[in-house]
This record gives structure tokens, sequence and C-alpha cells, in this order.
């Protein structure tokens, strides 16, 4: 399917589920006053109107003619009102199922469609409760997902918890852990709210902190204007981090292997200005009072489909002495897929990844998200034969600008002795 026709496709796609909808709109609003009913289809067919000549603009315009963040809004000003009218087309399209049916059985059984006898009381026909059901559905989702934006993105929530931990030396019982991950600082739109919190981060004064990859959406260059923010990250055992699948470049169209190349090696230069230890399939000991722990950091590693850059054969080496070993892997998938079958003497890895997918529930014990169909562990800790996994939600957000229920998150952990 050429490009062309893909495009006119879906256009027709897209007006026909705007047609759709505003036969809805017109059936739930039929009792308003003219003038109401005239102000209400001005309002939606300036709006679907704007959002069609953004996505012909998204697709006749060149890739760079945007900026990542602009484009991102855009991207977002077009997908969130269309997800929002599918739900609308959804309760529409059931009502028009059961009027089809209903007109099946009123011709094959001509009795069967005597009206019901009339009472006093008023009565919604059920069409247009359904479609005023659909219209408020779909305005609801639409107005979720704008809060998502305006509140959820950079809504940072402090998790505590406590791991026990058997081995753990004496002079590491209660040594207090941040971690981040996922900054993807290529997506961000309030500078003044991320700093914010790394402020947040800081008044909880870590031993050590710990960033788990996807520091940047594809390009080093965007990490370039939070530098002098995410160096202010500090703690004295040191900023430890890895790198994750975004790292790397693999989503975006290089003019050349070699410009993908010193992409990576600038995004590696970047690590250190930001003075962070960045560890590269490779460990090293943590000390304190003259004991110490592993720490093992690997590159990015993902079953399924995603690329498979660390080796943990190589970063394990030479941790045999190490009464606790702490691994920095991006992906969670890795921990079941390697860690938990060959490495049994891991006693907590940290990961990200998976953003909770920015989406979902948490509410006292009840934790959903649609991500949680394609990773077993998603968010939060997981524990397995007295190996333990933190997967962090993310601080910040790539695709959808903003998070609905899964709030972004700055992990503080304290390792006590078991």
């Amino acid at each position: 399917m050429n490009r062309t026709f893909f495009f006119i496709l879906l256009t027709f796609i897209l007006v026909a589920i705007d047609w759709y909808v505003w036969q809805g709109l017109r059936l739930a609003t039929r009792h308003f006053a003219p003038a109401t009913q005239r102000w209400i289809g001005g309002a939606y067919w300036s709006f679907t109107i704007l959002t069609l000549i953004a996505y012909v603009a998204m697709q006749l315009l060149p890739p760079d003619y945007f900026g990542r963040t602009t484009r991102t809004f855009v991207f977002a000003f077009i997908a969130i009102p269309y997800l929002s009218k599918l739900l609308t087309v959804f309760i529409l399209l059931l009502d028009d199922i059961r009027r089809f049916f209903q007109w099946i059985v009123s011709f094959i059984f001509p009795a069967a469609a005597t009206p019901a006898p009339v009472t006093g009381e008023p009565v919604i026909p059920r069409s247009e409760f359904l479609a005023s059901t659909a219209v408020i559905a779909g305005a609801g989702l639409m107005g979720t997902f704008a809060f998502g934006i305006l509140s959820g993105a950079h809504d940072y929530r402090i998790r505590r918890i406590r791991v026990p931990l058997k081995n753990l030396p004496k002079a590491f019982d209660g040594i207090k852990i941040a971690q981040l991950s996922d900054i993807h600082s290529g997506s961000f739109f309030n500078k003044t709210a991320v700093k914010g919190g790394v402020e947040m981060l800081m008044k909880e004064k870590p031993d050590i902190a710990f960033f788990t990859g996807d520091l940047v959406n594809d390009r080093a260059m965007e990490v370039q204007d939070y530098i002098n923010i995410f160096d202010k990250v500090k703690a004295p055992l040191g900023v430890h981090s890895t790198l994750g699948n975004h790292d790397y470049g693999d989503y975006y169209q290089w003019a050349s292997p070699g410009a993908k190349a010193s992409n990576l090696a600038d995004l590696k230069k970047a690590h250190q200005l930001l003075g962070w230890n960045l560890m590269l399939d490779e460990n090293k000991a943590i000390r304190v009072d003259g004991e110490e722990i592993g720490l093992i950091g690997i590159q990015n590693w993902g079953s399924g489909n995603f690329a498979k850059y660390g080796n943990l054969e190589k970063a394990y080496q030479g941790t045999d002495n190490y009464p606790v070993k702490i691994l920095l892997s991006h992906d969670p998938s890795h921990w079941r897929a390697q860690v938990l079958p060959g490495y049994k003497d891991i006693d907590i890895a940290f990961a990200g990844h998976t953003h909770g997918m920015q989406f979902g529930v948490e509410i006292g014990k009840l934790k959903w998200s649609p991500v949680q169909y394609r990773y077993k562990e998603w968010a939060g800790l997981y524990e397995e034969n007295d190996q333990y996994l933190y997967v962090n939600r993310g601080f910040g957000y790539l695709g959808y600008p903003g998070r609905i229920g899964i709030l972004p998150e700055i992990t503080i952990m304290e390792l006590v002795k078991a």
C-alpha cells in the first residue's frame, strides 16, 4: 500500500468518524434551543477542521519541519480527539446495531413492532439517551487526556520502599538509594517543572543515586538544555547510570552509520557532563567504612524485538566476593529472561522502560495498566526466591505528553539488613 493511497484512505476514515459523531451530537442536542445548537455545531466543526488541517500538515510537510516538542503536541492534538471520537462511535454503533436488528424483527414479525402504551411520565427515547451517553463519554475521555497533559506530565511523586537483604554488610544497613529512569529529555515542555522534580529528589539527601536509561528520545542534542538541571543530581557515593533502548538512536533516520555512531558518542559525553558514572557492561565496588557491595551496570537488553546490546556475563565477571550485588538494567524483561535463571546471587535489580504506559489506575492495592499484558513486571517491587526487581515508572514521557493515573516517579529505596 503506497503512502498516497494510505493518506487518502485514512483521511476518508477520519472524515467518516467526524460525520458519524456529528449525527450523534445532533441527536443528543435536538431539544436544545436553535441558537445553542448552532453554537455547538460551529464549535464542533471548527475544532474538527483544525484537527484535520493538522493531520494533513503532518503528512505533507517534511518530518523535520516541526521541532520534536511541537511535533509531539501536534500529534497529541490529532490523536486525542480521534481516540475520544472512537469511544463515541463505539457506543453509537451499538445503538445502530440494536436498531438494525429491531428493524429486522419488525419486518419479519410486524406484530412485534407495536408501540408501547403511552403513559403520563416523560420518557427519553433509547437512541437519544445512548447518543447523549456517547457524547458525554467521548468528551470525558478527551478531557481526561487533556488533564493528563496539563497536570499529570510533571506531577512528580516520591515512592518510598524498604527492601531487606540477607547479606547486606552492617555499614550499608539503612543506605538510601534514589532512582530516576526514562527522563526522555526530548519530550519536555516545562523546564521549571522538571527543575522542581530534581529539587524534590535532592531534598531526600540520598546516599547513592541510579539512573536506569533513556536520557533522550533519539538524539543526544535533546539533553543539552537540561544538563544544568540534571547535573544537580548528586550523592556521596556517586550517581551511576546506564543506557536505555532510546539512547542508541535506533528509532531515528540517520544520514549515515557514522552519524548514528557520533550521536551515541555524544550521548555518552552527556553522562560525563552530568557527572554520572555511565556503566557499560561492567561492575564496580561501592565502599563504606571498609565494607563493600557490588554494583553491576549493563547496556540495554530487552526480550522480544528490543535491542540486546548488554552483556551480563561480561559485566558480572569479578563480582564473586561481593556479599551483595545490585544490577542496573533498563528493561525489566531482562530480569526474568537472564537474571533469575542464571544469576542467583544478584540480590536486586533496578529497571525502568515501561513508564507504566503513562496510563492506568493505582488506588490502594489496585494497580492496573494495559502495559501489564506485555510486561509481567512493569511498576514497583517484585520478589522471587529472595531476588528483587524494582521497576521505576519513569520521570519523563514519550509520545503522549502527559500521564493519567501512572504518575512520574522518583524512587527512594532504603536497603536494610534482613
